[in-house]
C-alpha cells in the first residue's frame, strides 16, 4: 500500500490543486486540470489492464498535454486567431506549474556534448553513435527538454565527425 501512496503523489496534487481551483472559482485552472486528470485516466485504462502511473509517467502525459498546448496556440497565430491562442498559453503555464523545471539550452548542449565525447572515445560513427548518444542524453533531459529540440543538437554535434 505505501508504494501506491507515492505513486500517487502528484495525481492527488492534481486532485488537491482541482478542489482549490473550484472554491476560488479559477476557471482556467480548474478546466485545465480537469482535461489533464481525464487524460491521466485515460492512459491508465488504456491497454490490457488499468494500472495505476507512477509520478515519472504522470510528467510524461502533463508534457504531451503541455506539447499540445503549445502547438495549438501557434497553429491559433497562424490562423490569425489570438485569443484562442492566448487561452491556450495560459492552460500551458498552468501545466508548467506541475513539470520540471526545463533545462536551459546550454544545459542542453553540455548534456549533449558530454555524451557525444563518451560515444565518440567507443568509436561508433554515424547513424549509430546518433543512436548511442541519443541512449545516453534521454533519460537526462526526458520531461525537461523537447525531443526534437534535443535530437537536432545530437545531429549538430556529431556531423562535424561524421565523414564527408
Amino acid at each position: 500500500m505505501r508504494h501506491n501512496e507515492a505513486v500517487a503523489n502528484l495525481k492527488e496534487k492534481l486532485r488537491s490543486d482541482l478542489s482549490t481551483a473550484i472554491k476560488s472559482r479559477d476557471e482556467l485552472t480548474s478546466a485545465t486540470i480537469r482535461l489533464t486528470l481525464t487524460a491521466i485516466s485515460t492512459t491508465e485504462t488504456s491497454g490490457k489492464q488499468a494500472r495505476e502511473l507512477s509520478d515519472e509517467e504522470v510528467v510524461e502525459v502533463i508534457s504531451k498535454e503541455a506539447k499540445r498546448r503549445r502547438e495549438a496556440a501557434e497553429a491559433y497565430d497562424e490562423a490569425q486567431r489570438p485569443e484562442l491562442a492566448v487561452r491556450e498559453r495560459e492552460e500551458l503555464q498552468v501545466l508548467e506549474r506541475y513539470l520540471p523545471e526545463a533545462l536551459t539550452e546550454s544545459e542542453v548542449d553540455a548534456i549533449v556534448a558530454e555524451a557525444v565525447a563518451e560515444v565518440a572515445q567507443s568509436g561508433a560513427t554515424g547513424g549509430k553513435a546518433m543512436g548511442e548518444v541519443m541512449k545516453r542524453v534521454t533519460p537526462k533531459t526526458k520531461g525537461r527538454a523537447d525531443g526534437g529540440l534535443v535530437a537536432s543538437k545530437v545531429k549538430a554535434a556529431l556531423e562535424p565527425a561524421a565523414p564527408a
